[in-house]
């Protein structure tokens, strides 16, 4: 089993930050998949109460429950604070979503012993691992 699909198999919680209400948006559908493969999705975004029925969390560090991966749907230069509230709430990966990259957030991310995936979509790589679920 290599490291992405351990991830994927023993991680429970992902906070979506980013994740916008509107089907159209690719934050939507992609947490709705996960949401879909079993996953508690945590939307992070100061402008939503509620997507795919789960309460909205204004920042990382809001949020009551113990968060596995941080999946990221922000500009690049929008990373660093994110990671840094990442390493706070002691997440265990950092994924930041196909065309985000931010290699001084991922330098600090990985100093603090997480798992940092950049430029690469998690439904895409969950169906690549984990396609018998």
């Amino acid at each position: 089993m290599n490291s992405m699909e351990k991830i994927f198999r023993e991680s429970k919680v992902i906070a979506v930050v980013g994740l916008s209400s509107n089907p159209v948006r690719p934050s939507y559908s992609v947490a709705r998949y996960m949401q879909s493969q079993g996953y508690k999705i945590i939307p992070v975004n100061p402008n939503e109460k509620v997507v795919l029925g789960e309460k909205a969390y204004p920042d990382l560090v809001s949020i009551p429950d113990k968060v596995d991966v941080v999946d990221i749907f922000r500009r690049s230069e929008d990373i660093p604070p994110i990671v840094d509230q990442a390493i706070q709430i002691k997440a265990v990966v950092i994924w930041m979503q196909e065309g985000i990259v931010n290699q001084e957030a991922a330098r600090k991310a990985t100093e603090a012993g997480m798992i940092v995936f950049m430029d690469k979509c998690i439904y895409k790589e969950h169906c690549k691992c984990i396609p018998n679920l």
